[in-house]
């Protein structure tokens, strides 16, 4: 017997995987993997979708296979001929492909888009209304991708999404995207985008105006989710560090002494501030001992009060966040407020009604059981709320 007449008579009678062996081989005739993406099992018409052989008239059909693996395989695979395709051009096969890909675009699986803008993501040369098309997905495992990498973008079509996201996390894609122009920057900075401006400054590649910093800095006081990047943001300004170091919590001043671009001057001025913040400190200890009676004694208007005066918010709000019943959520608003951990703890029982197996208790040493990140997002999540 032949391989091909082998091939053949596996395809016709063999087992699953049999079947799909013949599917995956590369010699595998066109016609066989016509037979074969008609059959029963998902594996082995994924094998036809993935193959390079397989007729564009086939790949067509199986764009609308009932399974979403077969559909996403064809869809990474055909997406790699995006540059050559035109459903202008006078051969039949590849109109018949730019229109799979046209419908593959459209697929209501997130997963299957997402695998075409994997694969047109850095093309240099992939056709522009296709990369238009999902930047502005509203699902961001397709949008993100194409917004961060994609070299077909222009700043004018950044500043388009800017001002028109198709969805909420648009502005965040396009804040993280490499090497950011000084006008995207200031569109995101004007957007009034909390989480986007927080991206930005975490980009250390985006080019931010000084002017830009200095409303940046000066709003950092409201939002802390800004403070973290922007004491790590290279060339910052002296006077932008100055006002900084009067505002952030006591690890970031130490991360604001230690760079080495500040003025000597003002390097000894940031950790004179440091140690008269630890000596605060050590005396606020004894300023929790009211907070943590009040807790004891279920004195729920005493604490609500101090913990929105504390943390610079309405009583709205703070009453919208504990209804949220997250443990991790008062957390954040507690290190917003500068309490601690263990009164965090206190308040997440006494405000927010949670269970003890709900609590974010502190470390042994009475630190934070979240990282520093996660307990500014949560505080970021909570100015959305209410007020």
């Amino acid at each position: 017997m032949t391989d091909n007449a082998a091939a053949i008579h596996l395809a016709r009678h063999g087992d699953d995987e049999s079947r799909a062996a013949v599917a995956r081989q590369p010699n595998t005739s066109p016609e066989l993997l016509t037979f074969l993406s008609a059959d029963p099992v998902a594996e082995v018409r994924q094998a036809v979708a993935a193959h390079p052989g397989t007729p564009a008239a086939v790949a067509r059909l199986l764009a609308e296979d009932a399974n979403a693996e077969v559909r996403r395989v064809l869809a990474a695979r055909v997406a790699t001929l995006a540059p050559s395709l035109d459903t202008r051009a006078r051969s039949r096969v590849t109109r018949l492909t730019a229109a799979t890909l046209a419908l593959l675009v459209e697929d209501t699986e997130v997963e299957v888009r997402a695998a075409i803008a994997n694969a047109v993501r850095d093309m240099p040369d992939a056709p522009r209304e296709l990369i238009l098309r999902l930047a502005r997905d509203t699902a961001m495992p397709v949008a993100e991708q194409v917004i961060r990498l994609s070299p077909m973008l222009t700043e004018q079509d950044l500043l388009e999404l800017i001002t028109d996201p198709p969805a909420p996390a648009t502005r965040r894609a396009v804040a993280r995207r490499p090497a950011q122009t000084e006008p995207v920057a200031d569109a995101i900075a004007a957007s009034a985008d909390t989480p986007a401006i927080a991206a930005l400054l975490a980009n250390p590649s985006a080019a931010i105006q000084e002017a830009t910093l200095d409303r940046l800095v000066a709003g950092a006081g409201q939002h802390t989710s800004w403070q973290a990047a922007l004491v790590r943001r290279p060339r910052l300004p002296a006077n932008a560090a100055r006002i900084l170091g009067e505002m952030v919590a006591s690890h970031l001043l130490g991360v604001l002494a230690a760079r080495s671009d500040l003025p000597a001057e003002l390097t000894l001025r940031l950790r004179a501030q440091i140690a008269a913040r630890l000596a605060a400190e050590q005396a606020d200890t004894d300023g929790e001992a009211e907070l943590f009676a009040a807790a004891r004694a279920g004195d729920r208007d005493l604490l609500l009060q101090r913990l929105a005066e504390a943390a610079g918010a309405t009583e709205a709000r703070v009453e919208a966040a504990l209804a949220l019943r997250s443990g991790r959520a008062i957390a954040g608003l507690c290190h917003s407020a500068g309490w601690s951990a263990p009164l965090a703890a206190e308040v997440q029982s006494v405000l927010g009604g949670l269970s003890p197996p709900e609590v974010v208790r502190p470390t042994a040493e009475g630190r934070w059981s979240l990282s520093e990140a996660e307990l500014l997002w949560q505080a970021e999540l909570l100015e959305g709320l209410p007020a």
